[in-house]
């Protein structure tokens, strides 16, 4: 009797990649040239309009820059033991023994419901559903999707070739396993639950934290009073014109944003144990990049204009 072989089935790219991509290129432009007006802004409302406008547009980005990443490495893994599940840093193994059935969405009597996250590339999230209870969305479109049920927990996904899909698991539940996987569940949550109980990654987030609120706290009760100052130099060394006082608060936010970049890089790393020590190094760099805008803030209010 022939064994089935792991096969892997990778979600459509394409068109997830094209919004992804898309959207975080006009947001990327959108944001600079907000700062950059936000620079050559006076006090008033325009200057609060244009740091807003940059704050929503680089808000989005490190999620975009995560559902990418999900979409690139993505995909279900169908063996004659288990079936993989994997979005991102989500990972389900289930044992093929435990898989109820597997078939296609669009047989359901009743439709189903989308969940919140529903973008091109990344269809996310939990719906319940009156005939099949909770369902968890991991697939790439809303179109063509392929259920798998289990007794606890039915997952949604998005196959490139569903119809093949379905016949490699009919043919290997056929064969039956040779030695069933034990079940796993990774969330993305568990990632920070784990991180946080080492002590040194929890002294960094909290210090690269605690410097950043203060940094903010301090920039926004100095600069309602501050004049002029220079925000740099020139390529002469010879500082740069004097511009509002209140532009100093670009200083803690552009700090924030490096700070959780940081932190969502480190965390990627973490989950591979080979790869820890790439991860604290993040962090670490992160506290420090705040430490130095902290002191960059300070030699900027005591240097005159």
């Amino acid at each position: 009797m022939a064994r089935v072989k792991s096969s892997h089935y990778p979600p459509p790219r394409s068109r997830g990649l094209a919004f992804q991509l898309g959207a975080g290129f006009f947001l990327t432009t959108v944001a600079a040239l907000a700062t950059w007006q936000a620079f050559e802004s006076d006090v008033g409302i325009r200057l609060t309009l244009y740091i807003l406008l940059a704050a929503l547009a680089a808000f989005p980005l490190p999620f975009l820059a995560y559902w990418g990443w999900s979409l690139l490495t993505g995909g279900y893994t169908l063996s004659r033991d288990s079936l993989r599940l994997r979005w991102g840093l989500r990972v389900e193994e289930i044992p093929l023994s435990d898989v109820e059935w597997v078939r296609a969405a669009g047989d359901l009597a009743t439709p189903l419901d989308f969940p919140w996250i529903r973008l091109p590339g990344a269809v996310l999230g939990f719906r319940r559903h009156t005939d099949l209870g909770m369902v968890e969305y991991m697939a790439a479109q809303p179109r063509d999707l392929l259920l798998v049920a289990t007794a606890k927990r039915t997952f949604a996904i998005s196959p490139e070739e569903p119809a093949t899909f379905v016949q490699e698991f009919a043919r290997a539940v056929e064969l039956g396993s040779l030695s069933p996987a034990p079940k796993t569940s990774i969330y993305p949550t568990f990632i920070v639950v784990e991180a946080w109980g080492n002590p040194l990654a929890r002294y960094l987030w909290l210090a690269g934290l605690l410097l950043n609120i203060g940094l903010l706290a301090w920039t926004s009760l100095q600069a309602p009073g501050l004049g002029n100052i220079s925000l740099g130099y020139a390529p002469d060394g010879s500082p740069l014109a004097p511009s509002p006082g209140v532009q100093i608060i670009i200083l803690p936010l552009v700090s924030i944003l490096f700070f959780l970049t940081g932190w969502l890089a480190g965390l990627f790393f973490y989950r591979r144990p080979n790869e820890q020590t790439l991860a604290f190094i993040i962090w670490g760099s992160g506290t420090l990049t705040s430490v130095l805008f902290l002191i960059s803030t300070l030699f900027i209010l005591t240097t005159p204009a």
